[in-house]
């Protein structure tokens, strides 16, 4: 065997050879952590009184407690449904066209600018779709007239 070459053994830190696990099938689907288990058990009956308590503490004007109550109630919305005209972007003019679009609602406040993020990024995606085609037809066309 050559020095440079060098086998890890089980040792400290290496409870196991290479390639092989203590548990090869994984954790069981569907099992559950056990702080989850046990904060459950330990609310087990205990959950209505609880969250009465904290109905009755956010009535009472604390305002951790409120903020729980309205996180649960009312939920911070991550996103909405956006109204915007974007030109058909089948080509590469459609898509310059719709980075204006998104451009201009975004200086009319009409967008947020982490919405035109995302709208950016699926023109951009649409058109790194549209260039994959072009460069396929252009390559097919090429292996045709080789033949």
């Amino acid at each position: 065997m050559a020095e440079d070459t060098v086998i890890k053994q089980r040792g400290p830190g290496r409870p196991f050879s290479p390639g092989s696990s203590g548990n090869p099938a994984g954790r069981p689907r569907g099992s559950r952590n056990i702080v989850t288990l046990a904060v459950e058990a330990l609310l087990d009956g205990e959950a209505e009184a609880v969250t009465r308590r904290v109905i009755n503490a956010a009535l009472a004007g604390d305002m951790a407690a409120m903020k729980l109550v309205m996180d649960r109630v009312c939920p911070p919305r991550k996103s909405r449904p956006l109204q915007i005209d974007l030109p058909d972007a089948t080509d590469a003019r459609g898509i310059a066209a719709g980075q204006g679009a998104v451009v201009a609602a975004v200086a009319r406040g009409e967008l947020s600018a982490e919405e035109a993020t995302a709208l950016s990024g699926l023109l951009e995606a649409r058109r790194r779709a549209l260039e994959t085609e072009d460069l396929a037809t252009r390559i097919q066309r090429l292996e045709q007239n080789v033949k």
